[in-house]
C-alpha cells in the first residue's frame, strides 16, 4: 500500500538577486516607510500608550509574516536558520524588534521634540560607519557626497535648534544605535537564513520580549480596553510593517547595509507630501529645498552603487550571488 500523498507547499514567487533589485526594494520600502510614519501619527492617537500600541502592531506584523511564509514554504520555513545562525537571529529579535521600541517610547516621552526627531534621523550615517569595518563596505567619494547630502537635507526639514541633552535624548540615541546594529547584524546572517524566516524571526522573537515587557509593567490589561476603531488602526499600521519589514530585509540581502538605509530616508519626503496634501498648507522654503536635498542624495548614491557593482561585475554586492545553499529562500 502507498502512504497517502503529501502535498509541498506552492513555491513561492522569488525575487532576482543583484544590486539593482536590491536599490529597487530599498525604494519600495522607503515609500512604505513614508507612508507608513504618516499613518503613525493618526494611530498613535486612538492608542494613547505608546508600548501597547508598537506591541499589538508588532504582533499583528509577526502574525502576517508567519501565516505567509507558511502558505508559501510550509511551516518548516520559519525554522530554516543553521544552528551556526541560531544567537545572531534571535539578536535581531531583541536587538531590533523590542529593547529599542522600548528605550525610544521612554526617551520619547522626557525628550524634546526637535531632539528626537533629529537623532532618530541619524541612523543611516550609523550604519555607515558601522559597514565599513563589520561588513567591509566600501564608501567612495559619491557615496560620502550622498551621506552629507541627507544630513544637510534632514537638518533643513528638522532643525537641530534648541536641543538639550537628558535622559530621554540619550535613550533615544541608544535605540537608535541598536537599529543601526541589527541592520548591520541582518545583513550577516541573511547569508544563511533566508529572507522570509529572518524577518518573521524579528518580529515574533521581538513581540515576545515586548509581550513580556507589557507583563512586567502592568499594562496588558489595557489591550482588553481597546474598541473596534483602535483595533482597525493596529491592523493597518500592522499590516504595513508587514509589508515594511519583508521588502527592507530583501533589500539588505541584495544591497551594501549603507546604502539601502541611506535610500529608506527619501522616506521622509514621502511624509512631507503626504502631510501637506492632507492639511492643504505648502512647507516653507528650507523644508522644500531639504526634501529636493535628499532626493538628489538618494539619486547620487543609487547612480554610484549602480557604477560600482557594474565595476566588479555581477558577483557584488549582492549578498544573494555569495549566499550559501542554505539560504534557499527569496
Amino acid at each position: 500500500m502507498t502512504g497517502p500523498i503529501r502535498r509541498r507547499p506552492a513555491s513561492a514567487p522569488r525575487v532576482p538577486g543583484g544590486a539593482d533589485w536590491g536599490l529597487a526594494l530599498a525604494l519600495g520600502t522607503a515609500l512604505i516607510s513614508g507612508l507608513a510614519i504618516y499613518l503613525n501619527g493618526f494611530a498613535v492617537k486612538q492608542v494613547p500608550d505608546a508600548a501597547v500600541y508598537t506591541t499589538l502592531k508588532n504582533g499583528v506584523a509577526a502574525a502576517i509574516l508567519v501565516g505567509a511564509v507558511v502558505a508559501l514554504r510550509g511551516p518548516r520555513a520559519i525554522f530554516a536558520v543553521p544552528r551556526s545562525s541560531v544567537p545572531a537571529a534571535l539578536a535581531v529579535g531583541v536587538i531590533g524588534g523590542s529593547v529599542p521600541f522600548v528605550l525610544f517610547f521612554t526617551g520619547l516621552a522626557q525628550a524634546s521634540a526637535p531632539s528626537a526627531a533629529f537623532i532618530q534621523k541619524t541612523l543611516f550615517l550609523w550604519v555607515a560607519v558601522l559597514a565599513v569595518p563589520f561588513l567591509g563596505e566600501r564608501l567612495g567619494l559619491a557615496t560620502l557626497l550622498g551621506l552629507a547630502g541627507l544630513l544637510a537635507g534632514q537638518a533643513l526639514i528638522l532643525p537641530p535648534t534648541g536641543i538639550v541633552w537628558g535622559t530621554g535624548e540619550t535613550l533615544i540615541l541608544v535605540a537608535t544605535a541598536l537599529w543601526a546594529i541589527e541592520t548591520v547584524l541582518v545583513r550577516r546572517v541573511l547569508r544563511a537564513v533566508p529572507t522570509e524566516t529572518m524577518a518573521t524571526l524579528r518580529m515574533g522573537v521581538g513581540l515576545i520580549v515586548l509581550v513580556g515587557y507589557l507583563a512586567v509593567t502592568g499594562k496588558l490589561a489595557g489591550i482588553g480596553a481597546l474598541g473596534a476603531t483602535q483595533w482597525s488602526w493596529i491592523a493597518l499600521t500592522g499590516l504595513i510593517l508587514a509589508a515594511y519589514v519583508a521588502t527592507w530585509f530583501a533589500a539588505l540581502r541584495r544591497a551594501p547595509a549603507s546604502v539601502v538605509t541611506s535610500v529608506l530616508v527619501v522616506g521622509a519626503a514621502v511624509t512631507g507630501a503626504l502631510t501637506a496634501a492632507s492639511k492643504g498648507t505648502v512647507p516653507t522654503a528650507p523644508v522644500v529645498v531639504g526634501y529636493l536635498l535628499i532626493v538628489a542624495a538618494v539619486a547620487l548614491i543609487i547612480v554610484a552603487t549602480r557604477a560600482a557593482a557594474r565595476s566588479v561585475g555581477s558577483a557584488v554586492p549582492a549578498v544573494s550571488r555569495s549566499a550559501p545553499a542554505t539560504a534557499d529562500g527569496d
